[in-house]
């Protein structure tokens, strides 16, 4: 009797488990309403599994991937994690052998003829795929309320020189001229500022090695970023990246830089209209260039249920899942069939500018960059963040390109 028991205990936890997929990501919270739409797309295709949604809450991943790379090292991987499409993806998890190869997912899905092929080439080796896109980020645009603008007398820079100039009328209102918060947001500034001073070109070629971090070009883009960093709030290092978009909502700061989830925040949650209660415009000097990264789901090797896991990135790349999905994140569809009457105005505008504008890489968000390079450039924004040295910190990153390299 108790073999029995044992045994009808043990088939129903197999069931259960069997139903059960686990899918791990930092989009909690504000975010937590586009995945769960992904969610409940998934769930009503296949009725009797049930998605573990296993968040870890931290802006752009920070805390998420450390506890990723805890379980992934430990041999307890999720079914199904986020991750950054690009180096993040690829040198984290793909050269280490921890990912399942995703081709005959998307040869059977038609994938190959729905997903611009430039970003197919970030989620793939010469040996596979190993991802399934979920969405389309742009990291450099400049949030604003344009009725502030109006009271306070002025326009959304297109230039630094011109952010620079119009700083002490701001400041003179009493408001933050730019709005900042913790250290990812700071690098995430620190390469819009990159793309400005160096253009896509030669930004492109820090990723390569072309253009050292220690060259005067690249020198001149810490001193351009100390003059910005003189216009953003004392606080910066306490506060959230919605924090920091609050304070240009409030009124109490005039600009912030952030990715275009800060849509997805300000339409979805504090039900701004776009256009109206929020205005946009891309970071100074980056007009025509699009700083792109996308999130994406992959396989890992040894997931617990493998079957539905598979399922899961079938609807993530569908056009059903990411139609749901990304009006609410406030991203677009990587697909280019998506119905773009779902999308607001914002979205729509990025879904143009996307298709027409010059792409270059995040480091911020995994795009470039191996991993051990982007954590330990921090170790150069920290050095310029206490002693304002432009050199030293062009130094600093440079040494750490060296040791740590810088993408495939």
């Amino acid at each position: 009797m108790r073999r029995l028991l044992a045994i009808l205990i043990a088939t129903s936890m197999t069931l259960a488990a069997a139903n059960t997929v686990e899918i791990f990501s930092w989009w909690a919270g504000d975010e937590g309403p586009a995945l769960e739409a992904l969610i409940e797309v998934f769930e009503a295709e296949y009725p009797g599994v049930t998605v573990d949604n296993a968040t870890v809450t931290g802006g752009a991943g920070v805390v998420a991937r450390a506890v990723l790379r805890t379980r992934m090292l430990g041999g307890n991987p999720p079914d199904s994690f986020q991750v950054h499409a690009g180096d993040e993806l690829i040198l984290s998890w793909v050269v280490a052998n921890r990912m399942e190869d995703l081709t005959f997912l998307f040869e059977e899905e038609g994938w190959l003829d729905v997903f611009p092929q430039d970003l197919i080439d970030l989620i793939s080796t010469p040996e596979g795929i190993w991802s399934v896109p979920v969405n389309i980020h742009r990291s450099n645009i400049m949030w604003y309320v344009p009725a502030n603008l109006e009271a306070w007398g002025v326009e959304a820079p297109q230039t630094w020189d011109a952010f620079l100039e119009v700083c002490p009328a701001i400041q003179a209102e009493g408001v933050t001229p730019l709005a900042l918060g913790e250290a990812w947001t700071q690098l995430h500034l620190w390469e819009s500022v990159a793309l400005g001073v160096l253009g896509p070109d030669r930004y492109a070629q820090l990723w390569t090695g072309e253009l050292p971090f220690n060259d005067p070009a690249a020198v001149a883009v810490w001193e351009r970023f100390g003059e910005v960093l003189d216009c953003t709030n004392a606080d910066a290092a306490g506060l959230s990246w919605q924090q920091a978009t609050d304070m240009v909502v409030d009124g109490d700061a005039a600009f912030n830089i952030m990715g275009d989830w800060a849509a997805g925040y300000m339409a979805t949650t504090l039900q701004l209209e776009p256009g109206v209660g929020f205005g946009w415009a891309p970071s100074p000097e980056t007009a025509g260039v699009f700083m792109v990264l996308s999130d994406s789901f992959g396989l890992p090797v040894g997931a617990p249920n493998r079957e539905q896991a598979i399922n899961w990135l079938r609807v993530s790349g569908s056009l059903a899942g990411q139609d749901a999905f990304n009006p609410l994140k406030g991203s677009i569809a990587p697909r280019t069939d998506s119905d773009m009457s779902l999308y607001n105005a914002y979205l729509q505008s990025a879904a143009a500018d996307f298709a027409s504008d010059r792409q270059v890489g995040s480091l911020a968000h995994g795009t470039v960059g191996s991993d051990p390079f982007r954590d330990n450039f921090y170790l150069a924004l920290d050095i310029f963040l206490d002693s304002r040295n432009a050199q030293a910190a062009a130094n600093a990153a440079f040494a750490v390109a060296q040791q740590y390299g810088l993408g495939r």
